[in-house]
């Protein structure tokens, strides 16, 4: 069995605030193969965002401490790496499509300029992007990048993409700018994409869309991908496997279909029923009492305890490992929970 392409190993995080020092991941496990779709989900807060930005190394120090744990990429940590030596990483071998892509592009620059300076820094590390020899001179790569520009607009599908090339970012709807930020994330052809909730701020139509078009690349690049989601019906339509996030720690992952049909965490359980159906009647609709713990002085113990109905005096008391649920109450391989009264349940949904 090969090694996994990306592997997080015991990640702790704390980030210092104000009211104190906040530990935000706790103990993150994740192996991630080459090829996988990986969506990470949770409530908003449970640290996915942060998970993925550790990856890249965007997580600025201070105010984030890492205490201990390991980021292994292609076997190398990346949290022992120098900032010169993951510089050549991000954008490269590893690319990220960010949250909103209102913010995420320059208004004053034309998506032309955008695209060729991300080509351009990529290239300088792998110059057969751009299909040069190694002589030529930046007038030479910087038309072979503008070429690599327009091909990658036209491979996310943008209308005209020739004539929108040197366009500004506010003459795009919010699909096309988000289809330019995932040309911009594929431009240095990476190995793993990291895409940090990329249908958030889209309509149910175009989410679809951009979707089909993830789904797209991933095929034609070989991608490795951890699609960062709140959108549970995302993960089911787009995704290989599934981690559960909860108040910085994973508390179920394993083949999404698996993990869906036969949910065993109670958090996971609690995320599937506050799904509406359209066979619901009008009030049925569940939520999760209490509220996400305060991560500044969590809870002892499980830290969905507080909120869980078959908590005891042991899940107060001692964290739960992810453990691999027993053959006998799993269908598939590969399905971890992290509880001591796992108990799956055939889903609704």
């Amino acid at each position: 069995m090969s090694a996994p392409l990306l592997e997080i190993r015991d990640l702790h995080l704390w980030m210092r605030s104000f009211e104190g020092e906040a530990h935000v991941l706790q103990g993150v496990d994740l192996q991630v193969g080459h090829g996988e779709v990986w969506g990470v989900v949770g409530e908003t807060g449970c640290g996915k965002s942060l998970t993925g930005l550790s990856v890249s190394r965007l997580v600025p120090s201070p105010p984030a401490r890492y205490g201990r744990g390991q980021i292994l990429f292609n076997g190398q940590d990346l949290l022992q790496m120098s900032e010169a030596q993951m510089r050549p990483l991000r954008g490269g071998r590893i690319g990220m499509i960010f949250q909103d892509p209102t913010t995420n592009l320059n208004p004053l620059f034309r998506i032309s300029e955008q695209l060729v300076d991300v080509a351009l820094a990529a290239a300088a590390w792998r110059l057969e992007l751009l299909g040069v020899p190694a002589g030529a001179s930046a007038r030479e790569k910087r038309r072979a990048a503008r070429a690599l520009s327009l091909e990658m607009l036209e491979r996310v599908r943008i209308p005209d993409a020739a004539q929108r090339l040197d366009d500004f970012p506010h003459q795009f709807s919010g699909g096309m700018r988000q289809r330019v930020l995932i040309a911009m994330a594929l431009i240095g052809r990476p190995q793993l994409l990291i895409a940090d909730e990329p249908t958030t701020a889209l309509d149910v139509s175009v989410q679809a869309q951009v979707l089909a078009l993830l789904r797209d690349m991933v095929r034609d690049f070989r991608m490795t991908v951890l699609l960062i989601t709140h959108n549970l019906g995302v993960v089911a339509q787009a995704c290989s496997h599934v981690a559960v996030m909860y108040a910085g720690s994973i508390v179920e992952r394993g083949p999404v279909q698996e993990v869906m049909r036969r949910p065993t965490h109670p958090y996971t359980r609690a995320l599937l029923a506050a799904i509406p159906r359209r066979e619901m009647a009008r009030g049925a609709l569940e939520g999760i009492p209490g509220t996400v713990p305060d991560l500044i002085h969590p809870p002892p113990g499980c830290r969905f305890a507080p909120r869980c109905a078959r908590a005891q005096e042991g899940c107060r008391a001692q964290v739960p490992a992810l453990e691999p649920v027993p053959s006998a109450l799993a269908a598939g391989a590969g399905h971890e929970v992290a509880c001591f009264h796992a108990h799956p349940v055939e889903a609704a949904c």
